[in-house]
């Protein structure tokens, strides 16, 4: 995506997940809640002058460069301006930027940045208001209209953003034999979950032993300990005013919501509906469970609609849908990146210029890899088409009314991988839910001071 990229470690900063054991024909790009892609193993540049005298150098992770190449080209071709990318991976992409923003000597001229990032680095990037129209604005999706401000100015820009969705097996729920038995057995249709109710209910009905050894072989779904953001995802299903912190900066961690999701989070496990072992399943592992058919559905990041390998039995029996709704209904936790200016660059005009290039040219990204966009329009523009149906589930969940960004404070990916994490760990093992709520809540709160 949340990928943070997608999962954390104790490090301080999240794990770029390892490529899929089952074989993959060409490169497979990961992400998570900043949707990024794989990591590359060092620097890469890319970019000729063209004949121009003027250069632009972006400071990107693996999958912002796939993103971004399409409209380097197409801003190059327009304006003569070479455009050098520095691909890093993850952390390496954190570290450099804490390094040269801090020091106010910076070898990049744009740089794209997680959204969990833009509180932490907003004191050395310009603002880009003037970016950030009223016309600009009404094409965002209003999570990362928020998002993209610090202390009421926009820092960065955002150019490719993802979600949550609920990936299911179409050979297992629309199979005529499956949904009869479904409908005997509890006395609704079965179709792709709507609600919590009916997403525990198909994680019990594909629970089984499929090849009669007397061992559970195909589990309804997964349970994600070693993760925190679908997690928070269930918090705003369940209503909250917030996740972890409300808007007025009061931790909210221990309240009625966040123990509702948690103990709805933990639920299939309890009930063995889940594969054991929950506390170090991460994101890739979940996405090899699906892809190795060991689970009927997962619920991950929008991009991975079009990556299942070309030898995985599940294979072309891929759908998606918005994730379930909560009692608080729909919510989703995005997972942007922005491109933002910092403050020390030479060409600050042309490195303006690039970022509103690429916003404007927003739907160059659906045709990379990752096939994401930020812009409404831009996601419109193709969630018809045919290989791009993960768009319409994950245009809904941005536009959900109880979609938010996570609380814009330089310490989250502290309290994530120091709090969190551990929490949701605690809890797949078995804890009791609310006294690892109330721990956290003393313990966010001394991180906050």
């Amino acid at each position: 995506m949340t990928l943070s990229r997608l999962d954390t470690t104790g490090t301080g900063r999240r794990r770029v997940p390892a490529l899929l054991t089952l074989s993959v024909t060409g490169t497979l790009a990961l992400a998570a809640c900043g949707a990024g892609g794989a990591a590359p193993a060092d620097d890469a540049t890319t970019g000729d002058d063209g004949g121009s005298s003027e250069a632009l150098t972006v400071l990107v992770e693996g999958g912002g460069k796939a993103e971004l190449e399409p409209v380097a080209e197409k801003f190059t071709e327009e304006t003569g301006t070479a455009v050098t990318f520095v691909e890093l991976p993850y952390d390496g992409l954190y570290d450099r930027l804490s390094s040269e923003l801090s020091s106010g000597n910076v070898s990049f001229d744009v740089a794209a940045l997680d959204a969990i990032w833009l509180s932490a680095f907003a004191d050395g990037v310009q603002p880009l208001d003037d970016v950030m129209t009223e016309d600009v604005q009404a094409d965002l999706f209003p999570a990362l209209v928020e998002e993209a401000q610090v202390d009421g100015r926009f820092v960065g820009v955002p150019v490719w953003t993802n979600a949550q969705v609920l990936f299911y097996r179409t050979d297992l729920l629309e199979d005529p034999a499956e949904q009869t038995a479904f409908q005997a057995r509890y006395g609704y249709a079965l179709t792709p979950p709507q609600t919590w109710e009916q997403y525990l209910d198909v994680a019990e009905f594909f629970t089984r032993d499929v090849d009669g050894d007397g061992a559970t072989d195909l589990y309804g779904t997964d349970v994600k300990g070693a993760v925190e953001t679908e997690w928070l995802a269930t918090v705003l299903q369940a209503g909250a005013d917030g996740m972890v912190v409300d808007a007025d900066g009061n931790v909210i961690v221990d309240d009625a919501a966040h123990k509702e999701a948690l103990d709805f989070y933990v639920a299939p496990l309890v009930a063995g509906h889940a594969p054991a072992g929950a506390a170090q399943i991460d994101w890739a592992e979940a996405q090899n469970l699906f892809y190795q058919g060991q689970t009927a559905m997962t619920r991950f990041w929008a991009h991975a609609y079009t990556q299942t390998p070309e030898d995985s039995p599940v294979h072309g029996k891929v759908g998606v849908v918005p994730m379930p709704e909560g009692p608080g209904g729909l919510g989703a936790v995005p997972g942007a990146w922005y491109l933002s200016v910092p403050t020390a660059t030479e060409k600050s005009e042309l490195a303006t210029e690039f970022v509103r290039f690429a916003l404007e040219n927003n739907e160059l990204g659906l045709d990379t890899a990752l096939g994401l966009a930020a812009t409404k329009p831009a996601l419109e523009s193709m969630a018809g088409d045919e290989g791009h149906e993960n768009l319409r589930a994950l245009i809904d969940s941005l536009e959900a009314d109880g979609t938010m960004p996570r609380p814009a404070t330089e310490k989250w990916q502290q309290i994530v991988d120091t709090v969190l994490v551990p929490l949701v760990q605690k809890a797949v093992d078995g804890g009791d839910t609310q006294q690892l709520l109330d721990e956290a809540k003393a313990q966010v709160e001394d991180i906050l001071g």
